[in-house]
């Protein structure tokens, strides 16, 4: 009797996972399972050290494996353009691997931060000590997040952007979204000294990411209904041969990109980015201005190069629309922005605009330029951000830009390297973000965009005024006798900007070996 009951049973196959391939993930949400553990077990007084050490070690690692992985010779063995990995789940090829080394090096720079931040006895305290006013008052100076949770949150954040553009189904990469996701609403209300604003800024970011997630999760639904597959291969082959239930097919086509574009903050599903940017704290907003946008980016492009990629002619319209109303608005509202993040947060939207002129090219300069501008920008974003962490007042971060008036004549090096950050996100030449922005409307100009690179150019000139205002601020204004201090760096933070400041000039000076590494990586996007 049992045997017949065993022969009629199902057999269910073994998943067969490739371990090797997925192994960066797995020790990014690996350490995050650790630091759970080191939370909830280790003394008080280890559980930094544990953490920073766990936290760093597992990013380096992981950098290092991605590494191997691109370098294997079995992998992209005959010339193979990659591999699908995890039952068809998560697409291994080289454009994915690009942009995950990109995240891990962002998030290894912006935990930097994050680990001076989350200081209890900060290495700015003999400096708040010599400073005039109440206990209560120098406290505020040494702004931060007083949290150790803060690193195995960050580490399942990471998790879920390495696995975010690397995701080869929708159902993937909607657990991915919503795996970097979580851990973010809860980063964003930590910051200690404006707990309201930092609350306010975290309810705002969970509220409106459920909505995005909920479009995304209906732009599943509509696809799989015209499909019958969730698979990005198999609705790229539904769409290239079936036009029967067009209904559906371009309906989720907006409710996916609804999802993906309010991740990177284009116009109009921007509201959200000033007011978290603002209230976060600033180490986890550089990580979600870098790190977050990158991975963002690259879950955009796999969709529409590789399940819509027979559609450019359908989704390019609205796609300029979006690029055209992102680049100027963000330059537009940024002119009257007065506090600094602010004005970072809509220089960050007008960002987002030039990269999608990438996007819309549809080729493969456009896949390998969009990737360029992404690492530039993100590793100067950081860099700028740590800057900002510098400037306080008994409040906490000197946010207002009334704060930063003289800071030219109160210390030249901090003013310099702010100012120098400025003028890379306004695309000088000599700088990264000239030669990420030249890049990006070569290939759209190149693909019949050239109406949206003058336009570009034009928003481009529009955000280099607030820039310029900044500058003048702070090197042609008198200081506040009681204005805010600069506050010495930690070598965490001076490590940081330093990066910033040497990727930023190398960049700008010599970008052909990453630009070549990028269009290297382009050519071999994996479509199945």
């Amino acid at each position: 009797m049992t045997g017949s009951f065993a022969a009629l049973a199902p057999v269910i196959p073994t998943p067969h996972i490739e371990y090797g391939q997925l192994s960066p993930m797995l020790l990014v949400f690996g350490a995050a399972i650790v630091g759970v553990l080191v939370e909830a077990f280790a003394p008080r007084s280890l559980r930094r050290s544990l953490h920073l050490a766990l936290t760093l070690g597992s990013l380096a690692g992981a950098f290092v494996l991605t590494i191997v992985i691109a370098t294997s010779s079995t992998l992209f063995a005959g010339g193979s353009a990659g591999h699908i990995a995890a039952m068809g789940a998560v697409a291994v090829d080289r454009p994915t691997l690009f942009i995950q080394g990109t995240i891990l090096v962002l998030a290894f720079i912006s935990v930097l931060l994050i680990a001076e931040s989350s200081h209890d006895v900060s290495a700015f305290a003999a400096q708040a000590a010599a400073v005039p006013g109440s206990p209560e008052e120098r406290e505020g100076l040494l702004a931060g997040i007083s949290h150790t949770e803060v690193y195995p949150l960050t580490l399942f954040a990471i998790g879920g952007m390495l696995l975010f553009p690397a995701s080869n189904d929708l159902l993937t990469m909607f657990v991915a979204l919503e795996v970097l996701s979580l851990p973010l609403y809860l980063l964003s209300g930590l910051a200690r000294r404006r707990r309201l604003l930092s609350q306010e800024a975290a309810m705002k970011y969970f509220l409106l990411g459920a909505f995005s997630s909920a479009f995304f999760l209906f732009g599943i639904a509509m696809l799989y209904g015209f499909s019958g597959s969730v698979k990005l291969g198999a609705i790229a082959a539904a769409a290239s041969g079936n036009t029967a239930s067009s209904v559906l097919l371009y309906a989720g086509i907006a409710l996916i990109g609804v999802g993906l574009l309010f991740k990177i903050g284009a116009v109009p599903f921007q509201s959200w980015k000033p007011d978290v940017y603002q209230g976060s704290p600033t180490p986890v907003t550089a990580l979600m201005a870098s790190c977050t946008l990158v991975s963002a980016f690259g879950a955009l492009l796999r969709v529409f190069y590789v399940a819509f990629g027979q559609l450019t002619w359908d989704w390019r319209p609205a796609m300029w629309a979006v690029a055209i109303v992102t680049m100027l608005g963000g330059a537009i509202i940024a002119i009257t922005q007065t506090d600094v993040k602010r004005l970072l947060a809509y220089s960050s939207i007008a960002q987002a605009g030039y990269i999608l002129t990438g996007v819309i090219a549809a080729t493969t300069a456009g896949l390998s330029s969009s990737m360029f501008y992404l690492a530039a920008y993100g590793i100067a974003t950081i860099g700028a951000f740590a800057i900002v962490t510098l400037i306080r007042d008994p409040g906490g971060e000197a946010g207002h830009l009334s704060s930063w008036a003289g800071l030219g004549k109160r210390s030249p090096l901090v003013a310099g390297t702010f100012a120098f950050f400025l003028i890379a996100f306004a695309g000088i030449p000599l700088t990264s973000g000239f030669s990420s922005k030249f890049a990006v409307f070569q290939a759209a100009a190149a693909s019949g965009g050239l109406p949206l690179v003058i336009i570009g150019v034009i928003s481009s000139a529009i955000i280099a005024f607030p820039y310029v205002r900044v500058i003048v601020l702070m090197f042609f204004s008198e200081p506040a006798p009681d204005g805010p201090i600069v506050v010495r760096p930690s070598a965490y933070t001076s490590l940081a900007v330093g990066v910033g400041v040497l990727a930023t000039l190398v960049l700008g000076f010599i970008p052909e070996p990453l630009l070549r590494l990028a269009h290297d990586a382009a050519a071999q996007l994996f479509v199945r």
